[in-house]
């Protein structure tokens, strides 16, 4: 096939799948069991948290069941981190694949948070099974509403990847913060602890995290019975991925030939 003939688009994708190959093969094969890794970190945090609240007997929390609550919540947290934090890295990672005038420095960083996508997809699916099979899971009432919660979640992981990936190489002490970031973000998150509990004046302040949105979103898609916190909002969370998304875009934008040459 004549090279001269491919489109701009046609390139692109040939860019993309290359990418997306290299960087499943490294994810899931470049250490020992490195899938088995995949599954166990979310399994050890569902089984901690599952293992505290029986200990203090707790059984229901906003009307549904504790387990239901649990997984759902830690699941969907998972896919805005693990895609956050792979896009983050996204350029430093590949830097040896800029030699080639078609890869772009945002190549890899959307390939990576597509292939998150995905594997989140695979061990979500896997763990929701395991529940399911000890009896504690249901389907979702409304799977819609579970599909715009977490590919909300899912983006604002691409957002905020997009934004840290240019930031961390502009000033690279900002990495140590960003890694940090996550902590008080899954704290604060409503993922281990219900906000619908939190004073009203802190609850405020809590809510302009839209991961929190997300979150709740989730778990009211899976089970109509649940209270969610009031001021639940899914155009606040795509109103702050909208943002996010330009931000990052305007950024690689702006500084692609500083991120190659770095």
């Amino acid at each position: 096939m004549d090279l001269s003939l491919r489109t701009p688009v046609s390139v692109t994708f040939s860019v993309w799948r290359g990418i997306f190959l290299r960087e499943a093969l490294d994810r899931l094969f470049a250490e020992r069991a490195a899938w088995f890794w995949l599954l166990l970190e979310p399994s050890l945090h569902i089984g901690f948290i599952a293992f505290m609240m029986a200990v203090i007997r707790l059984r229901t929390i906003g009307g549904i069941d504790v387990m239901l609550w649990i997984v759902v919540g830690l699941l969907s947290f998972f896919l805005f981190r693990r895609t956050a934090i792979q896009t983050m890295y996204g350029v430093d990672c590949n830097r040896p694949l800029f030699i080639y005038r078609q890869v772009k420095p945002i190549d890899p960083t959307l390939i990576r948070a597509v292939l998150e996508g995905f594997l989140m997809l695979f061990v979500s699916a896997a763990v929701l099974a395991a529940i399911a099979l000890l009896g504690r899971l249901s389907l979702p009432d409304d799977p819609l509403l579970v599909f715009l919660a977490t590919f909300g979640l899912w983006l604002l992981g691409l957002g905020y990847g997009l934004i840290t990936s240019v930031l961390m190489i502009l000033i690279q002490e900002l990495e140590h913060i960003f890694k940090i970031l996550m902590l008080p973000l899954y704290l604060i998150s409503g993922v281990i602890y219900p906000l619908a509990n939190v004073p009203p004046k802190y609850r405020d302040l809590l809510l302009l995290n839209p991961i929190a949105h997300g979150v709740e979103a989730a778990r009211l898609g899976f089970s109509d019975n649940y209270h969610a916190f009031s001021g639940l909002s899914l155009s606040y969370l795509y109103g702050c991925v909208a943002v996010c998304i330009f931000t990052g875009l305007l950024l690689h934008k702006a500084y692609a030939v500083r991120l190659v040459m770095q």
